[in-house]
């Protein structure tokens, strides 16, 4: 049996190497297809033969845990609160250093035996050199984050496990080590290692940024990021200079902070990029370098930083102290909805923090609103605010839209040039709506930016920006990346945080928003509505949601002659739908929704109110189950 699945899988791989690429299978990603045919063509590989893993003798593994002792310590918390978070059973969660010997596995030790059986030894070389394609191997190669799914696999013995890994780069750029949570379940499906990818990707940065805090013990260490709450967090930017105050090292979010490259800034004096002195920066500093300070880079944008290190004495404070912005109170859109409150909340406090948004709703359900009310109830309130509707703009100008253009690129261009929706909202925030169909070549070109923090309109040359992202879509983007129309990595870089906005029919304080909308729209005009007309209006299903509740309203309250609205003045469409019963505030006496609710309470406390592992016991996906528990009140 075993010999048929290897036979198989090999005479898939030959196929999709002698350029005869499946439409569908593990042979259709590019990545995977490449790395196939270097497994073939530069390594030499069969990927039917079933031979044991390379393992390095003990003397050789002493020596290589003893070379990266210092990551294996960092790492050493990192990956046991990983495999926590992941609720342990079935995963195992590896590092290796830059040739890919495992140097740590965490595990529990009743699977210990199942994952050595699958070849994941201590000293055990994943090379894609030795093992073909696989998580640890490919991501050495490629460099960034993967995941090797089951088939995907070269090797037909490894096609059991699913691998995410992300790499680990030193302060100086270089590859140390990789982070890798392996998996030999069969029930593991692709989409489910979304959740997982993302986890390991955050721990991969944690242990990057605690090496480098340590790599730089005895120099003046820089931390630095555009809000004072993000400094101290793993998104923060990094600079290590020396006694003459000349740059040793950045981390890569201080690359994208400063918009430079690597190559171009180390060995140059750090006031160089600053707007004060090095000795008002020294003066700045502190043994025990806690509370940030603003400061100003020399291209006018503005910072808070702590500097570690031993304080200098200095006449005058380094830099003018920035303005405070007043936040507003929690905003109108969420009414009583206890549930979009608490998103909200949310929403606000990881976009404080640079972290981009991802809006998940039906049309019309209010995606543009929401994202609106979380930047002007941030620090960047005073900025632009600017959308791009992805679906409605024709795919030969998206591009030009988003990134602007010089004048006298192309014929017809304007002679001044046009600047981009990303300069647009320089400073501000970009919202990107039904980023779902943004084309598949403007995803790489929008990755990059989000990557470097500089734009390139058509036929200019590279700009900073400081721009924050909100997108918005009402598809579903796991199957738009698992068919090949997103990309994967974009989708990473986009869901710092995905929240599910609740259809209207849905909402809980419909009543309210019914209210609150027929009050903007009637203006100082008041228009009452009868008790069958409001009746009506909430039993009705609402497919367009609250912009087609809106219109509806607008309408209504136009035509109102005597300040009433009666049954008879609805839109046919409302008042021939079948009557429905309307939900309320209130808790309902149906044993069935009470039945309902306590099992989702049950489950959430037995899953500790993780919602993806609550989701999977339940049987539903994860935007299901938060209507369920917008439907029920029920929050953390």
């Amino acid at each position: 049996m075993h010999n048929d699945h290897f036979s198989r899988h090999a005479q898939q791989v030959l196929t999709v190497t002698r350029g005869q690429d499946p439409q569908h299978g593990p042979g259709s990603d590019p990545s995977i297809a490449r790395s196939w045919l270097r497994c073939l063509e530069d390594y030499h590989l069969d990927p039917a033969l079933t031979i044991a893993p390379t393992v390095l003798e003990h003397g050789r593994l002493l020596e290589s845990r003893e070379r990266l002792q210092q990551v294996l310590h960092i790492a050493g918390n990192e990956m046991t609160s990983l495999h926590q978070q992941l609720s342990g059973a079935g995963h195992a969660v590896l590092l290796t250093d830059a040739r890919g010997v495992i140097l740590n596995c965490v595990t529990a030790p009743s699977e210990r035996k199942i994952f050595e059986r699958a070849g994941l030894w201590l000293g055990a070389d994943w090379s894609e050199a030795c093992e073909g394609t696989n998580g640890i191997g490919t991501c050495l190669v490629e460099r960034q984050a993967l995941t090797i799914h089951r088939d995907e696999h070269f090797r037909g013995r490894h096609t059991g496990l699913t691998c995410s890994a992300s790499p680990v780069f030193d302060p100086h750029g270089e590859l140390l080590a990789v982070l890798d949570v392996s998996s030999a379940r069969e029930a593991v499906s692709r989409q489910s290692q979304f959740h997982t990818m993302a986890l390991v990707n955050l721990s991969a940065k944690m242990i990057e940024s605690c090496y480098f805090l340590r790599y730089f013990e005895n120099h003046w260490l820089l931390r630095f990021h555009l809000q004072a709450e993000s400094v101290g967090l793993f998104s923060e930017g990094l600079l290590a200079f020396d006694g003459e105050g000349r740059i040793c090292a950045l981390n890569q979010s201080a690359l994208n902070l400063l918009g430079e490259a690597r190559g171009r800034l180390l060995g140059l004096p750090v006031e160089m990029f600053f707007d004060c002195s090095l000795d008002e920066l020294l003066g700045r500093a502190s043994v025990n370098a806690s509370a940030s300070w603003p400061l100003r880079t020399r291209d006018g944008r503005n910072v808070f930083a702590v500097l570690r290190g031993q304080p200098r004495s200095v006449p005058s404070p380094v830099v003018q102290a920035l303005p405070q912005v007043d936040r507003p109170r929690l905003p109108s859109i969420c009414l009583g909805d206890a549930a979009l409150q608490s998103d909200f909340r949310k929403a606000l406090r990881v976009f404080e923090r640079d972290v981009p948004l991802l809006i998940n709703g039906e049309t019309g359900s209010g995606k543009e609103a929401f994202a609106k009310a979380v930047h002007h109830a941030s620090q960047r309130a005073e900025k632009s605010f600017v959308a791009l509707n992805c679906a409605a703009i024709p795919e030969s100008l998206i591009e030009s839209e988003l990134f602007g253009y010089r004048g006298g690129s192309f014929t017809g261009s304007r002679k001044e040039g046009m600047r981009g929706k990303l300069q647009q909202a320089d400073g501000g925030t970009l919202f990107l709506d039904e980023i779902g169909d943004m084309p598949l070549a403007l995803q790489t070109r929008l990755l990059r930016v989000l990557e470097d923090r500089l734009v390139v309109p058509i036929g200019g040359e590279p700009q900073a920006v400081n721009v924050r992202i909100i997108s918005a879509t009402h598809r579903n983007l796991l199957e738009r990346v698992q068919d090949g129309s997103f990309r994967e990595d974009l989708y990473y870089r986009l869901n710092g945080l995905e929240i599910a906005l609740p259809p209207l029919r849905e909402r809980s304080d419909k009543s309210q928003l019914l209210d609150f909308l027929l009050a903007q729209e009637a203006g100082d005009q008041p228009v009452l509505l009868d008790s069958a007309a409001r009746q009506a209006l909430l039993a009705f299903a609402w497919p367009g949601n609250v912009r087609q509740l809106r219109t509806v309203l607008r309408t209504l309250a136009a035509l109102c002659d005597e300040g009433r609205v009666g049954f008879e003045d609805l839109p046919a469409i409302i008042r021939q739908a079948r009557t429905q019963p309307v939900a309320v505030d209130e808790p309902t006496d149906s044993p069935l929704d009470d039945a309902e609710r306590l099992a989702l309470l049950n489950a959430l406390e037995q899953q500790r109110w993780h919602m993806t592992h609550t989701a999977g016991q339940l049987g539903v996906s994860r935007n299901t189950l938060y209507r369920k528990l917008r439907k029920h009140g029920i929050a953390r």
